[in-house]
């Protein structure tokens, strides 16, 4: 059960960092500007939802949650960069444009496509795979409760 949580929150967070990262991206530096195009309570709200989606990736690395949740997204982010990497026209194509979009969707496809282009996918991507690497998220806690009672009363027979 806890495993498929964690795969759910996993396709979550992965909504999460490719839309509210590309929105939050568009929004702050605008098609590929090195200056800020917006000012005032604007670009705060985009350094507001970089900041947000920061903390949960950062909760979500750092917490007793399933590893499926960071590597699903990690998974979805590598792909994508590799795929950036071997033929660009074909990673940019997987990105839904033309007249039908909506407009907020079209700021999150250009800040999608500067955060690709950019390396900033990949290096989320390597971020959320590390977790995936360490043996002890794999583990539920019941055994590890189940060890630490069984070392206390080792300790207690010595004394």
């Amino acid at each position: 059960m806890r495993h498929f949580l964690g795969l759910l929150l996993g396709v979550v967070l992965t909504a999460g960092i490719l839309g509210g990262a590309g929105w939050a991206a568009a929004w702050a530096l605008g098609e590929g500007h090195i200056a800020p195009l917006a000012s005032g309570p604007e670009l705060w709200t985009a350094l507001g939802v970089m900041a947000g989606i920061g903390l949960i990736l950062g909760l979500v690395v750092a917490g007793r949650v399933s590893p499926l949740a960071t590597f699903v997204p990690s998974l979805a982010l590598l792909a994508w960069t590799v795929v950036y990497a071997l033929d660009m026209n074909r990673a940019v194509s997987l990105i839904p444009v033309g007249n039908s979009t909506h407009p907020l969707l079209a700021q999150v496809v250009s800040g999608c496509r500067l955060l690709l282009a950019s390396g900033v996918f990949a290096l989320l991507g390597v971020l959320l795979f590390i977790p995936v690497l360490l043996p002890s998220r794999w583990a539920g806690r019941h055994e590890e409760k189940e060890e630490e009672d069984y070392e206390e009363s080792q300790e207690g027979a010595y004394y």
